[in-house]
């Protein structure tokens, strides 16, 4: 869940936006646990700014891509890729977008700082670079 300061302008692609909501959908029907999570992803979808996948900024994290993030309580650097839930695998640093770290992450630019609400309390991740975004790489087919 993005709790930042500042509500910053977050882009998402069509394809991505698509997916998305068909992902919500399914979500919904089957009744999924963790409901929060998709009102978490819903609301921030509400507020995205859907661009064409040629048009979208190479500095923002869309589906697939892997961003170096910054813990800056820790100062740690950990790299994490941008998943749907059925390929998100924690020990490969592949993230859910259902997941608060990841539901955070969509969208944002560079420079961006997540405070995300965690059971161990709140934390703070700043976005340092996108290792690879796969509209800049030309992988429209992700």
């Amino acid at each position: 869940m993005k709790n930042s300061t500042d509500m910053k302008r977050i882009y998402i692609t069509e394809n991505d936006m698509d997916r998305l909501e068909e992902l919500l959908t399914v979500a919904v029907k089957l009744s999924v646990r963790d409901f929060h999570h998709l009102e978490d992803l819903a609301k921030e979808l509400m507020k995205a700014e859907i661009v064409k996948a040629t048009d979208v900024p190479s500095s923002v994290v869309t589906m697939n891509s892997k961003v170096l993030l910054n813990d800056l309580e820790r100062n740690e650097l950990k790299a994490y890729a941008l998943v749907f839930p059925k390929e998100a695998n924690i020990e490969q640093n592949k993230l859910s977008v259902l997941s608060p770290i990841g539901t955070a992450m969509l969208g944002c630019r560079v420079g961006h700082v997540l405070k995300i609400k965690t059971p161990s309390g709140e934390r703070r991740l700043k976005v340092e670079k996108i290792l690879y975004q796969p509209e800049k790489a030309g992988d429209f087919h992700l």
